[in-house]
């Protein structure tokens, strides 16, 4: 692009999906308000994506990280809206809704009505292999329980999971049931996770219905029809040709009207007269170039070292949020060596069961267009905040544990007819007990910092959808900041 000298030049740091939906926001807010903006995004890596990208080889089409998003959360939808993507999403299929949860060895169907937390129908719940009699019961009781309140000693805004759980539902409920769909989505331990940072309907149900039974039953009364904003797609949603989709058509908006530097790694960001120092490594070089602005969408950790030197308060507070590791065996295998009806999006794994894998994602169960006919894509995730010590094994030596565990439980026999090891170390932060707190004083403290902004899946929410109204917020912000300047 032409540059200016009267533009307001912007680094955008990191080119996952924060970091291009933060670059391409800053474009739309730019055109919006005529300012004359020079975008600049830095990523490290030889593509943008970070986590998120898809491999088509052969007849599979194979999305390395997230392979999906939910849409009772607008911004993910409303972004794909702007980009004109919304003929390329499609939902989930039907003939195969419904997830599994291993009992003793054997993949359990969730019951019927059974939303995360919470039971919605009786029947279905009496009939569950995955309860025992007095486990049953136990959540049943839930029903008559009293709120929480000053007097039980409990903090009178959070609880962990665990915590949370066990008070409502009894301890065989967050064991058997509870634990491993939530793990699925966070790879936390329940003892420290976070309720009000990751799950806080629940929370605000017991406040304002007293039982969650009773509140979940009163929303399904209430609500017939569909949220608008995700009644085209239900509750999931993908594109045709995979995450990439999403990926590629923020990059080339981004680059056409702004610069996306691949492999160029920022290793400081430093305080200079009216705006920041990047030190930028490419190629064996090093460079210092100077922005008005600076947009950090990097983990926490790694915003942290950034600023070390320019705001060490800051940076010792973004290096408290830690972070878990997991790997993903994307595995294609012909039916007929597979003894599983793979009749479910998925099976999960309770932590009880004392297995090497916490999940398999049956890949093309959910969407079309994952596997060549007659043949299946699992996803096999190993590792979490409940089992790091995995990954400590080689490549080598975890396809082992998983075909070996995949044969046990799925009965999974041959040779797959494709196979790859993903891994994602330091990808998912811990939403531990204290979280939102921490994010307020990093927010606060951040806001200090004039023309600096932070986003990303470590502050408040880990889904694309979060990810992507961070980016937004942060953009919001910093627009409105440098548009006061002029």
């Amino acid at each position: 692009m032409n540059q200016s000298s009267s533009a307001i030049r912007i680094a955008v740091v990191g080119g996952g999906i924060t970091g291009l939906s933060a670059a391409f926001h800053l474009q739309e807010l730019a055109q919006e308000k005529k300012q004359s903006v020079e975008i600049t995004l830095f990523e490290s890596q030889a593509e943008a994506g970070g986590w998120i990208g898809t491999i088509n080889q052969d007849g599979y089409r194979i999305d390395t990280g997230a392979d999906m998003f939910i849409t009772n959360k607008p911004a993910a939808i409303e972004l794909c809206q702007r980009l004109g993507l919304e003929d390329q999403l499609i939902s989930t299929n039907q003939q195969y809704r419904g997830a599994l949860i291993l009992k003793d060895g054997t993949p359990v169907p969730v019951p019927l009505g059974f939303e995360l937390m919470t039971p919605s129908r009786i029947l279905p719940m009496l009939k569950t292999p995955l309860l025992s009699p007095f486990g049953k019961l136990r959540m049943g009781l839930e029903y008559f329980l009293p709120r929480r309140s000053a007097e039980t000693g409990l903090d009178e805004d959070d609880e962990s999971l665990a915590q949370f759980v066990t008070r409502r539902f009894g301890r065989e409920a967050l064991t058997r049931l509870i634990q491993p769909l939530v793990a699925g989505i966070y790879t936390s331990d329940p003892e420290k996770l976070s309720l009000r940072a990751t799950l806080p309907r629940f929370l605000d149900m017991e406040r304002d219905h007293r039982s969650l039974i009773k509140a979940i039953r009163k929303q399904k009364k209430q609500s017939k029809s569909a949220d608008a904003t995700g009644a085209r797609y239900g509750l999931f949603a993908a594109f045709k040709e995979g995450m990439q989709t999403l990926i590629r058509t923020l990059a080339e908006r981004v680059s056409s009207t702004g610069t996306i530097l691949y492999d160029h790694r920022v290793t400081h960001v430093a305080a200079a007269d009216s705006g920041y120092d990047l030190t930028i490594e490419s190629a064996g070089e090093t460079q210092i170039q100077h922005f008005d602005a600076v947009l950090l969408t990097t983990a926490a950790p790694q915003a942290g070292n950034l600023l070390a030197e320019t705001a060490p308060g800051l940076s010792g507070l973004l290096k408290q949020i830690e972070y878990a590791s997991t790997a993903i065996q994307v595995s294609v295998h012909r039916l007929e060596n597979i003894q599983h009806p793979l009749n479910a999006f998925g099976l999960v794994i309770p932590s009880a069961e004392q297995r090497k894998i916490f999940a398999v994602a049956f890949a093309s169960r959910k969407f079309p267009g994952r596997a060549p006919e007659g043949c299946v894509q699992l996803r096999t995730f190993v590792g979490g905040a409940m089992q790091p010590e995995l990954l400590e094994h080689s490549d080598e030596e975890l396809n082992t544990i998983v075909n070996r565990e995949l044969a046990d439980i799925l009965g999974v026999s041959g040779e797959p007819v494709y196979s790859k090891l993903l891994r994602h170390n330091q990808s998912m932060p811990q939403y531990h007990l204290g979280h939102l707190q921490l994010v307020e004083q990093i927010e606060q403290t951040a806001a200090s910092l004039p023309g600096l902004e932070l986003a990303g899946n470590a502050y408040r929410g880990v889904g694309i959808p979060d990810c992507i109204h961070s980016a937004e917020q942060a953009a919001d912000r910093l627009m409105a900041e440098l548009t006061a300047r002029v």
